[in-house]
Formats: C-alpha cells, sequence, structure tokens
C-alpha cells in the first residue's frame, strides 16, 4: 500500500506540470492597479503562487513579454446555440437540436479565444426538449470542444404566448409546447418545469418576468408571469441549490421578480428609482447588456419589434446610468449573438458610456460575475484560484479597448490561445 502511494504521488506531480507565467504586469481587480511585473506560478489548473520570492527553477517559462494580464472575463447573457440576422426564424423553425448543438460549439469557440473563460448561457432557443446548452457544457468539461465553462440554463421558463414561447407568431396549434420546453400556465406546472430543467442538466434557471423586445408581443414591458408562478420558481430552485435569473424589461415585473427572490435582473430597461432601492438592498445584481443595442439594425426588424425596440432602447440606456450612479450591483452580459459571439469585450465599453469607470467595467466580468454565479474559484489572480487568464496588449485601466483584441487565453491550466 505504501509504495502504491508513493507512485500515486509521483503519477500526480507528473500529471501537474508547473508553468510560470511572465508579462509585464497585472490586474489585480479588486483594487483596480496594475501590478508589476507578473510571475504567476500554475501547477495543474490552479494559481498556486503571484509574484513570490523565489521562482520555481523547475517550471515551464511562458513569456509574454509586454503583455498585460487579466483574470477570464466572464458573460452572464449569453446564447450559444444562437446566431442573429436580424431574426431568429429560420433557427427556430428549420434547424434540429443536433445541428443547434454544432452551432453552439462554434460559437463557444469564438468567445473562449475572445477571453471569455465562463460564460452563463441563459436559455437555449431551439424548439426542442433536447438540453443543447447541457450538452455543450458536458462537452466543454470533457474537453471535447474548444469552449468556456458553460453554466447552462436549458428552456427559458415562460408562459404560454409569452416572451419565451418560441412558437409566438407562428400558425395556432404547429407545435405543443409544454413545461419541458419552459411552457407554462401556473404555479405547479412552474415547478414541473423547473424540476424538468435541474433533472435534464441545468445549473441556473432562467424566467421571463416580462414581455421583451424581439418576440410579437404588442407590450415590451407588461408583467408575464404571475407572482405565485414566480414565487414558485424560485422556491424550487432555491430547493435544490441553484440560483434564478429573470428577464424583465418593464417596471412592475422588476420589482416583482426582485420580491420572488431572483438573483439578477436581466435587461431591466424600465427600472425605477424604487426597483434602484428594492436591488441595493437585496443586493440583485443587474445584467444590463446595452453594448447589443449598437448592434441592433432596426430597419430589418419586423414593425412591431422595431418599434418595441425604438421605444425602450432609450429608455433603458438613461435606466442604466442611473442604476450605476446609484450603485446598483451589475454583472457582464452580452445577450449575444446581439453582440456577435467573440466581440463579447464590447459590452466593457458599452458600460463605461454609461457612468463607468474602467476599473468597475472589468469588475462586472470578473468578480462580480463570480459573485452572482456563487463560485469563489475565479475572477482573480489570486493563488488557490483557477488559472483562467488572459493577456492584452495594453493596460486596460487606461484603454478598456485593448481587451477586445486578446492575445493570450488560458484556461484550467491549458492554452487555447498564444
Amino acid at each position: 500500500m505504501k509504495l502504491f502511494l508513493i507512485l500515486l504521488a509521483i503519477s500526480l506531480n507528473l500529471q501537474a506540470e508547473t508553468t510560470l507565467i511572465k508579462a509585464k504586469g497585472y490586474i489585480d481587480v479588486q483594487q483596480g492597479q496594475l501590478i508589476q511585473p507578473a510571475n504567476i506560478v500554475i501547477d495543474g489548473e490552479t494559481i498556486t503562487a503571484v509574484n513570490p520570492q523565489n521562482l520555481p527553477a523547475e517550471a515551464k517559462v511562458i513569456d509574454l513579454g509586454e503583455q498585460i494580464i487579466l483574470p477570464g472575463l466572464m458573460d452572464m447573457h449569453a446564447h450559444l446555440d444562437l446566431d442573429f440576422n436580424g431574426g431568429f426564424d429560420d433557427i427556430l423553425t428549420k434547424e434540429s437540436a443536433s445541428k443547434g448543438a454544432l452551432r453552439g460549439a462554434k460559437n463557444a469557440e469564438k468567445t473562449l479565444l475572445a477571453g471569455f473563460t465562463t460564460v452563463r448561457n441563459i436559455g437555449q432557443v431551439h424548439i426542442t426538449t433536447d438540453m443543447i446548452d447541457v450538452a455543450l457544457a458536458q462537452a466543454s468539461d470533457a474537453g471535447w470542444i474548444v469552449a468556456p465553462r458553460i453554466i447552462p440554463a436549458g428552456h427559458m421558463i415562460s408562459i404560454q404566448g409569452g416572451h419565451g414561447d418560441l412558437t409566438l407568431g407562428l400558425a395556432a396549434d404547429l407545435i405543443e409546447q409544454t413545461p419541458k420546453n419552459g411552457i407554462i400556465n401556473g404555479a405547479d406546472e412552474a415547478i414541473a418545469a423547473v424540476r424538468y430543467q435541474i433533472k435534464n442538466g441545468a445549473k441556473v434557471i432562467k424566467m421571463h418576468a416580462t414581455a421583451g423586445v424581439l418576440s410579437m408581443e404588442d407590450s415590451v414591458g407588461a408583467q408575464q408571469l404571475s407572482d405565485a408562478e414566480m414565487q414558485a420558481i424560485v422556491e424550487e430552485t432555491h430547493r435544490h441549490g441553484m440560483r434564478v435569473a429573470a428577464h424583465a424589461h418593464g417596471t412592475e415585473g422588476i420589482k416583482a421578480a426582485i420580491r420572488a427572490g431572483v438573483h439578477s435582473i436581466e435587461h431591466g430597461s424600465l427600472l425605477d428609482d424604487e426597483g434602484i432601492k428594492m436591488m441595493k438592498k437585496n443586493k440583485v445584481y443587474l445584467v444590463p447588456t446595452t453594448g447589443c443595442d449598437d448592434f441592433i439594425d432596426t430597419s430589418t426588424l419586423h414593425p412591431k419589434l422595431a418599434e418595441k425596440a425604438e421605444y425602450v432602447l432609450p429608455l433603458a440606456q438613461a435606466n442604466l446610468k442611473k442604476a450605476i450612479k446609484a450603485g446598483v450591483p451589475i454583472a457582464l452580459g452580452t445577450d449575444s449573438p446581439l453582440i456577435p459571439h467573440g466581440q463579447n469585450a464590447y459590452e466593457l465599453s458599452a458600460m463605461m458610456e454609461h457612468g463607468m469607470d474602467a476599473a468597475d467595467a472589468l469588475r462586472t466580468a470578473t468578480i462580480n460575475a463570480a459573485d452572482l454565479l456563487g463560485k469563489a474559484d475565479r475572477g482573480q489572480i489570486k493563488a488557490g484560484l483557477l488559472a483562467d487568464l488572459i493577456a492584452v496588449d495594453e493596460n486596460p485601466l487606461e484603454n478598456i479597448k485593448t481587451t477586445e483584441n486578446v492575445q493570450f487565453v488560458m484556461k484550467g491550466g491549458k492554452i487555447y490561445k498564444n
């Protein structure tokens, strides 16, 4: 037995090769400072030391020269299985789940190589009971695909005929949607929908508290899920130790979702002063997805969707400025593909245009995102955390746009781009 343990220890040491990454400096996102130089020691998947007094003699050295290292960025609102070209009709009506998974793998690779090492896939957008984003997450974990760490939501939970009902606008009774697809009527079906997503691998639950922009309802902000349905979703999800994200544009739906106990409000377009106070008091994150406004050409949209977008997007921008000024906790989300996959870092400069400084913007994609996920193992460059690291040419505290041209990507100690 003693010999076996010795051999096992030797084997583990061989597998966990020590790596030393050297660079001009790294960003301490907590303090919002550039620390120089950067000497980061990695064993296996984990950072074991940052700027130690004695550098390891036997380490494999990766010299990044004048580059600046950051923790891997995180996107809290992505749809990897979706692409956007003014609409989604071809994907919704003509694409199988298997093709959707291949599309998702393509977009996951773009996202990782852009420096985003963790993504919350906040609801798949295919008319199927198959769990595409769960399959992507499992394939990523197994190393089958080049992809970020994926937190899957499965199907979005929505009322029949609501924003998440992907058959909205199609011929009546063409496809029957059920709680397995996330489409519910009443609290009992809401619980059934949550249980089905979790049973099949979802790690976060997404619900549609209100109507939306890119769906065929007349209103953009009307509350859709009832208070009782929202409470049932949140209570059931919490019973499983998981968190709930609420798509919510409308004022009353935002506040109803907060009262129900969600962890994040997605979009929050018509957030008012009372809602801001509620979010701060309850430490509910806003995921504003503001940068996608610059990519949506309303002239290409269906007239009903264009009318809603032209009404709500300017209000969303004004309310985001108020939320930032008031100190609402904010985590980065792109709503990709509305910001195209691989251009996720555009959201950082978009939030700066609404009142953030560069340090706060970087925190939304690192320590804030980690806090929203409840993941203490990532989001900073510290000993004991995952070796999810990226590098850029300039100091992002002085030029945030440098994050849109990532030169080096490491996830879990493995290099994907250099």
